[in-house]
């Protein structure tokens, strides 16, 4: 199975916010920050327990 790392730099990152910012606005940059930040917490929740369950049916 191949993990595909991306990396982006600073002109990338500087072009993802202000196309952010033109399609949501500066009133709805914390909002969907905050969003996202929830969607990271429970993906990195979800990686956790499914490696709990893989290490529990290796025992």
């Amino acid at each position: 199975m191949h993990m595909v790392t991306l990396f982006i730099g600073w002109g990338e990152a500087l072009i993802i916010a202000i196309v952010v910012l033109i399609l949501f606005g500066a009133p709805k940059i914390p909002e969907f920050m905050r969003n996202l930040g929830r969607g990271v917490g429970e993906f990195k929740k979800g990686l956790k327990d499914a490696e709990s369950e893989e290490n529990k049916e290796k025992n």
